[in-house]
């Protein structure tokens, strides 16, 4: 509750801050609107200026020169969403009347290293479903949960029924590539049955001002650990570039655990936690306020590297076999 309440406050700061300067609505007014609404309350500018060389000024200048008085309203739309695009964000999103912007180079630049048909075959026809997750006793007996989205719900008594059913196997996959968040609730419920004590799994910060480094002190992170069913024995968690948001936080708390390891390529991060705002038209802009980072206080924003790198290959797919499951398989069996 002290978090949800610190986040709120932060939030309404934002908001009483975004209004003190009246913009017009042209496309230079609505152009500079959107400019400063970042500037100022945009979590990862700094960040960002070190990691990728961003000059936020110079993207200033750099597409006020593509306005024009008399454009209309989807020429407008172009020339902000590619300036948003500079911060390559899945977070950062323009909500228009007729679309909505959005940046997804995150993952379409990466190899995807998944194929959701050779996935699915794993589980074939005679699998279980308990709300989000699909799952399955592996004929080497290894558990195997597929969850694809944390914007399906899931309750303690769907997970301690799950963990339960898998109770005899020799070790648990949960494959979450290709989840690209949802509730960040469910990713952590989930989570708590992976850990027997409490365990500090990372930070966050709030802004306390405009200037990019302006933010409050580091907020202790913690997963409580569930007080139904708890997971005692080796799990591999497989990730691509398509976990996203909260399943970036998952894996960045799974990997807290004991007795837990992921497999595959980074996630593809977006960690700050999204708020949103207005421009003078009536746009809605969506962007990232609070940073997340790691327990040793590092970013997650660009994603977390997995702890056995592992790439689905070819001649697997041609055999109707899934990389990373079957090294994930391997490695629990040896364990």
């Amino acid at each position: 509750m002290k978090r949800f309440l610190i986040i709120i406050f932060s939030l309404l700061s934002l908001c009483s801050c975004v209004d003190e300067q009246q913009f017009t609505n042209t496309p230079e007014g609505n152009m500079e609107a959107l400019w400063k609404i970042i500037d100022q309350h945009y979590c990862f500018l700094e960040y960002k200026s070190q990691a990728i060389g961003l000059d936020w000024n110079e993207v200033r200048a750099t597409y006020r020169q593509r306005l024009h008085p008399n454009m209309n309203s989807y020429q407008l739309q172009e020339v902000l969403c590619n300036m948003l695009a500079e911060l390559r964000d899945g977070h950062v999103n323009l909500y228009t009347a007729s679309d909505v912007g959005r940046y997804w180079s995150w993952k379409e630049d990466y190899p995807s290293n998944l194929d959701t048909e050779v996935r699915d075959s794993y589980l074939g026809t005679d699998y279980r479903i308990a709300a989000g997750m699909r799952y399955k006793i592996l004929d080497d007996n290894v558990g195997y949960i597929l969850y694809t989205s944390f914007s399906s719900g899931i309750g303690e008594g769907n997970i301690a029924e799950v963990l339960h059913y898998l109770r005899l196997c020799s070790g648990l996959i949960i494959d979450v590539r290709g989840n690209g968040g949802g509730q960040l609730d469910y990713a952590q419920r989930l989570a708590s049955h992976f850990t027997n004590e409490r365990i500090l799994v990372g930070y966050t910060q709030h802004k306390t001002g405009p200037g990019h480094n302006e933010f409050s002190s580091f907020t202790e992170e913690y997963l409580e650990p569930s007080t139904t069913v708890r997971w005692q024995k080796p799990v591999i968690v497989l990730t691509n570039r398509g976990c996203y948001s909260s399943t970036n936080t998952f894996v960045r708390d799974m990997l807290c655990c004991p007795l837990v390891k992921t497999l595959g390529d980074s996630t593809g991060g977006g960690s700050g936690m999204p708020f949103t705002s207005e421009l003078p038209n009536g746009w809605s802009i969506r962007f990232s306020a609070c940073p997340q980072y790691d327990r040793n206080k590092q970013h997650i924003e660009f994603g977390i590297a997995p702890t056995i790198p592992c790439a689905l290959q070819e001649e697997d797919l041609k055999k109707g076999k899934d990389t990373l499951i079957e090294k994930a398989r391997e490695i629990l069996n040896q364990e």
